[in-house]
């Protein structure tokens, strides 16, 4: 979208489609931005200078700034001196800092404006942040770290922080000569100086030039770090952390990405254009991972991996981030959006080449697979909800735009990509990216660019089909008739998760890539782009839509028509992604009501003698949300419902096993990690015995006796069936272990208790100290298990919000995701009312959306409650499970 002549000035900032920017009068072209930490005050010393182009008369200039404190601005041109002092005013409300001065600044002429300041390094994990660590001698570290996205560079240093307004950037550091320092860019010089904190000398260390870029992916870091190195890429690749952390788990990431940047330049056709690629792992961080060019910083868990003591699961995550993020050094920082209502750009093209990239480097883990169960249902789940928003989302201000990295913008993101990447042929589809990011390096796109450049590779009008994907909200339902031996007649409707679709939600008409599965294999050419519309299939005893579920759509068939494609999956007819698409399926349309829930339920029974992880990982998932959905319910049908899970997964538990073996495929690992974990926290008393055996054995110090695959569904089972000297030793094993996955696993499995006096113990770790912020979320996991628990957490919100909001600030993203977990867990009207009483008055800024999703959620659940409570009580009895 081009700026629109709009004058409407609002707060500082001007007011464009009401987006809140800049005034355009003068634009960066250089950043030359000097800082000095002080690790004892916590603060740091900076000075800017940008070199700007001057667009219009000027008499102020106007740029962004939060918590630092400007001491003095300076402005010239042409060697002339506008003013050494011009009045600083600030608007706190747009977060920006207007310089006003007396002379005139020309059109047409360069201006430089430097501005001597202090920050604060902060304690929320945003901007120049601190991050502390234990030293191998139990002494506290810290390290001087930044997170610039979406909008905190400017708690960094005054900036133009817009993504349209890139610039090059030459960053100075200065810290004590022992110090590591670091930035985008490699090191050009290096000089001993008098710090302006201390008065002794220190080293400054100046990074080359970067090339143009956006304020969000500048990256700075001053700490005492490790390092680990490869030239097997053209360029430097290195992995750094903090003393404490074992340098050598980096190697798998090391490894793994001089082979993605070779791989990545191969397929993008573009060289990775800077000079070095390293990547950090810091013990705050509020994210996974942080794609700064040349410096990704990752959590520590995200990078750093330990096969000893981590599972399969945990490589697969640490692959998928670490291509992720290196996938963004082309598509976002070499061509990045030109505002945030882009962001799906960045993030759900790196998603989808994540996936593409780890089935090329891992086929045997058979991403493609756990694709529709993980990315796609994700998608799918959020986008059910009226309270969802578009892929191409307007953001007008700052706290809006952290709400926006979610599953929409990642998940849906990604998976309309990989739509079109099927309607297109892959191999045309990455040629149109190749002309997208050669025609736009180093500049600006809009959604619009990349349909353009993937039309003219097809020679397809790509923009009129996608744009109403990315452009509104939702997805639709197909509802199949079979009118006779050879007709299916199809009706397309949007898809509520509260199943009360209005006339007026449903005006949207998708193009819906029908992928027709028959005996005589995928007809990709079918679309349904019309309300409904009669379709031939080739012979009627077998037919399934949307073939490996790479469309986004849910698809209704008739009872009998499920049951018959019940039967076709045991024949070997569907493959893996059309079986546990297809039980995704079901399962969402019973939510709605467009199923019964017994319907699903006897679907379900059915598939017991499936052999893959993935469908498995769906069935599971669906009981799960049943039980979700009943988990206040009378206690006979919960039994019910856990003597049904029980019995659906205990035999392919026991057939598989849990021993686990050198000999073990990746997926096998997972296989029997899940069953194992399932039949054991919904009551197989075998597997109870055989968890609690090993977790005896695991505490008395045989760290061998639990395999690192099931150590957190051990854990879970050691706290459900017993009590606070279970609870002790996890908490224990949590305070002593120095290894972040392990420590996570100890955190996750606390809340399973639901002894009064250890849930609020579990409650009590939030803002205890001893656990850091960015894992604040972790413990309140496991309460979400049990009704006892799900009532404490919104107790505990009502008691401790202020605390929360002062700990977790509204304008960054941690409080909308405790607001979800403390909230959305509820199933009955009086909770619902419970919470929008809470909220009643209160401000919401920063988590509106995540607050409105949690009601939508839990109303659903209402609506679902209310038609098939009786159904499923029924469905229990009838098939031998209740009481």
């Amino acid at each position: 979208m081009c700026r629109t002549q709009a004058t409407a000035e609002v707060a500082g900032g001007v007011n464009i489609q009401a987006r809140e920017l800049l005034p355009a009068n003068v634009i960066p072209r250089h950043y030359h931005v000097t800082l000095e930490p002080d690790f004892k005050k916590l603060t740091f010393e900076g000075t800017v200078v940008i070199d700007l182009d001057v667009v219009d008369d000027s008499k102020s200039i106007s740029l962004h700034t939060i918590e630092l404190d400007i001491h003095n601005a300076k402005i010239t041109s042409g060697g002339q001196t506008i003013s050494s002092s011009p009045a600083v005013t600030y608007n706190e409300a747009t977060q920006v800092s207007k310089f006003d001065f007396d002379n005139t600044v020309a059109k047409g002429s360069n201006a430089q404006l430097e501005v001597k300041f202090t920050g604060v390094l902060n304690d929320k994990m945003a901007g120049f942040y601190r991050s502390t660590y234990k030293n191998p001698d139990g002494t506290e570290g810290i390290l001087a770290v930044t997170q610039m996205e979406p909008t905190d560079a400017r708690r960094a240093f005054p900036c133009f922080d817009e993504p349209s307004l890139k610039a090059e950037f030459t960053v100075t550091l200065i810290a004590d000569k022992s110090l590591t320092c670091l930035s985008n860019m490699d090191v050009g010089s290096e000089t001993e100086v008098q710090s302006t904190i201390s008065g002794g000398t220190k080293k400054a260390v100046t990074f080359n030039k970067s090339p143009l870029m956006s304020t969000y992916l500048v990256a700075f870091i001053v700490g005492e770090l490790n390092m680990i190195e490869t030239n097997d890429f053209r360029v430097p690749v290195r992995v750094y952390a903090p003393p404490g952390q074992n340098i050598e788990h980096g190697r798998f990431s090391l490894n793994l990405a001089a082979k993605t940047l070779e791989f990545y330049e191969k397929v993008f056709g573009i060289e990775f254009p800077l000079p070095k690629m390293d990547q950090i792992a810091i013990p705050d961080f509020a994210q996974g991972a942080m794609e700064n060019w040349g410096l990704v910083t990752y959590r520590v868990v995200d990078l750093l991996l330990d096969e000893k003591v981590s599972g399969a699961a945990t490589k697969e995550r640490v692959a998928e981030v670490v291509q992720h993020e290196l996938a963004h050094q082309w598509f976002g920082n070499l061509v990045t959006m030109d505002w945030w209502d882009g962001l799906w750009l960045n993030e759900g093209f790196a998603t989808w080449a994540s996936w593409y990239s780890c089935n090329v480097f891992y086929p045997e883990w058979k991403v493609w697979e756990s694709y529709v169960t993980d990315n796609l249902q994700r998608a799918l789940a959020l986008d059910s909800l009226r309270s969802s928003h578009p892929i191409e989302v307007p953001v007008k201000k700052a706290d809006e735009i952290n709400q926006i990295f979610d599953a929409i913008s990642y998940s849906k993101g990604s998976c309309v990509l990989r739509m079109i990447s099927t309607y297109l042929g892959e191999d045309v589809f990455l040629e149109g990216v190749r002309r997208y990011l050669k025609k736009h390096a180093y500049g600006n796109t809009q959604t619009g660019d990349l349909w353009a450049s993937l039309a003219e590779a097809s020679g397809k009008d790509v923009e009129d089909v996608m744009q109403v994907w990315t452009k509104n909200i939702g997805f639709p339902v197909v509802t199949v008739e079979e009118k006779d031996d050879k007709t299916i007649h199809l009706k397309q409707n949007r898809f509520l998760r509260t199943g009360d679709t209005k006339p007026e939600e449903d005006q949207v008409l998708y193009p819906v890539f029908l992928g027709l599965r028959t005996k005589d294999g995928v007809d990709e050419t079918l679309t349904l782009s019309s309300r409904e519309g009669d379709f031939t299939v080739p012979n009627n005893d077998f037919f399934k839509l949307n073939a490996n579920h790479t469309g986004l759509y849910r698809t209704s068939y008739s009872p009998e028509r499920l049951e018959k494609l019940g039967v076709a999956a045991k024949q070997g007819l569907l493959s893996v992604e059309d079986r546990a698409g297809m039980i995704a399926d079901a399962g969402a349309l019973a939510t709605s009501g467009y199923q019964r829930t017994s319907g699903v339920l006897s679907l379900l029974k059915g598939f017991n003698s499936e052999t893959e992880f993935v469908v498995w990982n769906e069935l599971i998932s669906r009981v799960a949300s049943v039980q979700g959905a009943w988990i206040f319910e009378d206690k006979s049908v919960r039994d019910g419902l856990e003597a049904f899970q029980r019995d659906l997964v205990s035999h392919k538990a026991h057939e598989l096993g849990w021993e686990f073996s050198e000999n073990d495929g990746h997926i096998e690992q997972q296989f029997k990690a899940m069953l194992f974990g399932n039949a054991g926290i919904c009551g197989n008393q075998t597997i109870i015995k055989a968890a609690q055996d090993m977790f005896a054995k695991y505490m008395a110090g045989d760290k061998s006796a639990i395999h690192p695959n099931i150590r957190g569904s051990v854990f879970s089972m050691a706290l459900k069936h017993g009590g606070k000297e279970e609870y002790d030793a996890i908490l224990n094993f949590y305070r002593t272990s120095t290894n972040s996955d392990e420590r996570n696993t100890a955190l996750r499995c606390l809340g399973r208790s639901k002894n009064p006096e250890l849930i609020q113990r579990t409650l009590g770790l939030l803002f205890s100290g001893e656990i850091k912020d960015q894992d604040i979320y972790m413990p309140t996991a496991g309460l979400r298990s049990h009704p006892e628990g799900i009532e404490a957490l919104f107790d505990f919100m009502v008691n401790n919000w202020d605390e929360l909001v002062k700990k977790l600030p509204p304008a960054l993203s941690m409080l909308g995701t405790m607001v979800t977990i403390f909230t959305s867990s509820f199933t009955k009207k009086e909770q619902l009312e419970k919470v929008e009483k809470f909220f009643a008055g209160k401000s919401t800024n920063g988590f509106d959306q995540s607050l409105a999703q949690s009601l939508d959620a839990i109303r659903s659940k209402i609506s679902w409650l209310e038609r098939d409570r009786a159904d499923v009580a029924a469905w229990v009895k009838e098939n031998g499970y209740g009481a």
